[in-house]
Order: C-alpha cells, then sequence, then structure tokens
C-alpha cells in the first residue's frame, strides 16, 4: 500500500489558454459544464458550498447545483440547516466543484441571497414525491436520538398527504450566488497547472488574470 504522501497523479489530458476563454466567467462555466455532462462526469453538478459563521468558522458540504444564469448559481436547502444559519449569519460563500475525469476545477466566490419565494414553490414540487416529504420530515442538522424517528415521522406525512399535494414547508427554500470572483484550473504536467481569475469590476465587466500554479 503506497503511503499517503506518494499518492500523486501527472495530470496530462488538457491545457487552457487566454485565448480560450470567454469574456463572462458564466458562459465560460456554462461552456465546461456542458462539456463534463457530454464527457459523462458523475454528478458533475455535485460542489463544494463553503460558509463561514459570525465567530469567522468555515465549514463545507456538498450540495447540488440546480440553476445557472446570467447573475448567478442556484441551489436549494433547509433554512434552518446549518448552512443556511451560516448564511443568514454571513451572506459571504464560496463554490467548489472538482471534476478528476477532465482535470479541471472551478471556484466561484460571492455573495448569496434567497431566490423568491415563487420560484421555490415551483421547484419543490417539481421533485420527486419522496424528497418533497423527506424535506418536510427532517429537521435538517437537528439531532435526532434515532433513525427510526424519521422513519415513522415520513411515513405519518406519507399517510397524511396521500391524496393531495405535498406543501413546501416555510423553512425550505433556493438561494442565488452571484459571483464576484471566479477561477478555472486546469491540471497540467508537473504541477505547472493553468489558472485564470475572473474578478467582477464596478462596471459589471470582468477582468481576466493568468494565476501562477
Amino acid at each position: 500500500m503506497k503511503k499517503i504522501e506518494d499518492l500523486r497523479i501527472d495530470y496530462t489530458k488538457f491545457s487552457m489558454d487566454e485565448f480560450d476563454l470567454l469574456s463572462n466567467p458564466i458562459d465560460q462555466f456554462n461552456n465546461w459544464f456542458k462539456n463534463a455532462l457530454n464527457s459523462k462526469v458523475s454528478e458533475a453538478n455535485a460542489m463544494v458550498l463553503s460558509t463561514v459563521s459570525s465567530q469567522s468558522i468555515p465549514s463545507a458540504r456538498v450540495v447540488l447545483l440546480k440553476g445557472v444564469q446570467s447573475n448567478g448559481f442556484k441551489f436549494y436547502t433547509n433554512y434552518d440547516s446549518f448552512k443556511g444559519k451560516e448564511l443568514a449569519e454571513n451572506p459571504n460563500a464560496c463554490l467548489t466543484f472538482f471534476w478528476p475525469a477532465l482535470e479541471q476545477q472551478i471556484r466561484v466566490t460571492g455573495l448569496v441571497e434567497k431566490i423568491d419565494a415563487t420560484l421555490s414553490e415551483a421547484y419543490f414540487h417539481s421533485r420527486p414525491r419522496g424528497s418533497q416529504i423527506s424535506a418536510l420530515a427532517s429537521n435538517q442538522s437537528a439531532r435526532i436520538a434515532d433513525r427510526v424517528i424519521l422513519v415513522d415521522e415520513v411515513a405519518r406525512l406519507e399517510k397524511l398527504y396521500a391524496d393531495t399535494t405535498v406543501p413546501k414547508p416555510e423553512f425550505w427554500g433556493g438561494y442565488l450566488l452571484k459571483p464576484t470572483k471566479v477561477e478555472f484550473w486546469q491540471g497540467r504536467s508537473s504541477r505547472l497547472h493553468d489558472r485564470f481569475l475572473y474578478e467582477k469590476l464596478e462596471d459589471d465587466n470582468w477582468q481576466v488574470s493568468r494565476l501562477s500554479p
């Protein structure tokens, strides 16, 4: 068995040049994301959401991207969860995508805000019914004594709403992260990776810089 310090991969699949980049990072993200889907990257929309509490303690977890629009990246969660409470205290956050099969990483930094409740309602009812019931049953991040508590609550809700629409809970909905910085990273051989940083300017245009690996 190899030692942890000896684990390494030499990245040789692709390269990235400033002439390959689009002027807007959302457009550039969409290009890379489309390629990830076409390349059959498993759960290409999985991303690490990093938040910071009011005590300046960082926290990170994997969530799923559920939309990209001209001004940001959309995801949904329980507003009363740890991440929801941290975002209420400090809306600065970061999203990180990593696709090992393509040797690519994207980091998106910006401010997070709740989306319109009607959009959250529409998305909630587009989800599988089991996911709707689970969202209603789970007091996300709260301590529980046993899994059976969740199982029993799901069974109760399935019976309660057997013949009707499952209501979206008030504590559940969407967020939009509006980026101020977006970094695209392409793995290269011998750790001489390609890195490009988009930074949003006051006039809403973007400045692009190459970063040293």
